[in-house]
Parts: C-alpha cells; structure tokens; sequence
C-alpha cells in the first residue's frame, strides 16, 4: 500500500508546447508497472486549453470545479461543468480547456501503452476554440 499525502507533490506550470494560456498541473498518481495508468489534476484559467492531442489507450476526464469546453475532432464544442465525465476514445485527437470567462479543473486518467501516454500536436487556434 502506498498513501501519497496531499500537498507532497510539487505543482508544476503546464508548458507552453502543451498548453495555451495559463494551466497548473498537480500530480495525483503514477503506476509502477505492471500496471499503466496515471492521474494528474490540471487547472485552467479562464481561456486556458490543451493543444490538439490523442492518447494510445483513451483519456477520462472528472471535472472537480468551473466551465470548461471540450472538442472532439470534427465533433462540436461542448460546455462541461463540475461532476461531469469525459470520455476520449483511444486515438481520438480532441482538446479541453476553461471557458472564456471561467477557470475550469479536471482529474485526467489515462494510460501508457509502451511507456506513452499522449501524443501532442500543434495549438488549437482562437477561432477553433471560439467555435468559428
């Protein structure tokens, strides 16, 4: 058994090849293998979003708290909000982010399939996250 305390974790800033805007990223739990997944919470200021990105075995997303937006490629923006569940099928490029005007915090679990847990693409555009 293994307890991680709250707060023992260092905060990290999401980086700007990730992320545009403004994101905070505190560490929940890695598995040591065999097992694969992962969980790291990720705050958004207001306007604040992921790059475009896939993950080989699927994401979840939990929001804990605020309006944020999430886009499937090819599908429409979606309005999330506290309770909410997200589902991102394995290989399926997608974004999420805050609203224009809300901070938004999701829990993010997924899986490392041969050690990789994402694949990062190129920024989602002001007009793509305004819908245009």
């Amino acid at each position: 058994m293994q307890v991680k305390r709250s707060g023992t974790q260092p905060s990290a800033k999401g980086p700007g090849d990730w992320f545009t805007g403004t994101v905070r990223i505190d560490p929940l739990y890695a598995s040591a293998a065999p097992a694969r997944a992962a969980g790291n919470a990720v705050t958004f200021e207001p306007g604040a979003r992921t790059a475009w990105h896939t993950h080989p075995l699927g994401q979840s997303l939990i929001v804990t708290f605020g309006r944020g937006l999430v886009q499937r490629e090819g599908g429409p923006i979606e309005e999330v909000t506290a309770g909410d569940v997200v589902w991102f099928e394995p290989g399926e490029r997608h974004w999420h982010g805050a609203s224009a005007t809300n901070a938004m915090q999701h829990i993010a679990i997924q899986e490392s399939l041969d050690g990789k847990a994402v694949e990062w693409m190129e920024h989602v555009t002001d007009a793509q996250y305004e819908g245009k």
